[in-house]
């Protein structure tokens, strides 16, 4: 098995955080920085996730990450993605795959092209994302994953985000199943479940009103999220592995 970095020390490890343009990817990306990794920064959104990327380097120095546009739905865009990691630094040790959409209509009144959109994103982004990051991982004999999925990958909702709900539930399934598959091999694949989050997906104005879901009295912040992205990637949870965590401030427990 690969040594795995303890908590807060990823120095010389190579980490791809995917949707790192804002919200809980660029709180990942900056927190892998700043604890020694060289951070690959994956986005559609090339303004963001070049800012991300710039703001590591302005802090750790040139080299310490670098930005790759990609459209995690896009098998060839995934497969570029591990190379240009594995070609500007040599290994890959984790990945936090972290991009994701939603959308918000009616089950009945859902247009297909919604529900793909989501799906294609949320769902065959992840495995797509697992599937170059794992066959990377394996030739170096071991790595860690954390996949992005909601605490709507553990419970459903009437909020009229049926395909957001199907993708994330899909997410923990493919972490499970990932888990079985390769944890004699050295890999360790795990999911993160966040609750209500302040970030761009959250629409303005909802705060206060998602705020009373959550019995600890409020949303979430990015980094709330990226620190428990850091363990389960950690030597300190060396022993972990097809686990679903909910960051969701008491919301699952009512």
């Amino acid at each position: 098995m690969a040594d795995q970095p303890l908590s807060g020390d990823f120095t010389g490890k190579t980490v791809i955080v995917t949707g790192g343009a804002s919200g809980i990817g660029r709180a990942t990306a900056l927190r892998f920085a700043g604890a020694g990794a060289r951070v690959v920064v994956a986005d559609i959104n090339p303004a963001g996730g070049a800012e991300t990327a710039r703001r590591i380097c302005a802090a750790h120095g040139d080299g310490a990450a670098l930005f790759v546009q990609a459209d995690v739905s896009q098998a060839a865009q995934v497969q570029a993605l591990v190379a240009a990691a594995v070609g500007a630094y040599g290994r890959l040790d984790c990945a936090f795959n972290n991009a994701g959409v939603s959308t918000r209509a009616a089950l009945h009144e859902l247009s297909e092209e919604a529900w793909e959109r989501v799906i294609s994103v949320d769902l065959k982004g992840v495995w797509l994302c697992m599937k170059y990051e794992i066959a990377q991982m394996l030739r170096q004999g071991g790595g860690a994953i954390v996949n992005t999925s909601s605490v709507l990958g553990l419970a459903g909702s009437d909020w009229q985000n049926s395909p957001y709900i199907a993708a994330k539930h899909g997410v923990v399934g493919l972490t499970r199943a990932a888990a079985l598959e390769y944890g004699r091999q050295g890999i360790r694949v795990n999911a993160v479940c966040p609750g209500t989050i302040d970030t761009p997906l959250l629409a303005p104005g909802n705060a206060e009103r998602f705020a009373k879901l959550h019995p600890i009295g409020r949303i979430g912040q990015p980094d709330e999220v990226a620190q428990a992205v850091l363990w389960l990637c950690s030597g300190t949870a060396s022993f972990v592995t097809g686990h679903a965590m909910a960051v969701d401030g008491g919301w699952l427990a009512q």
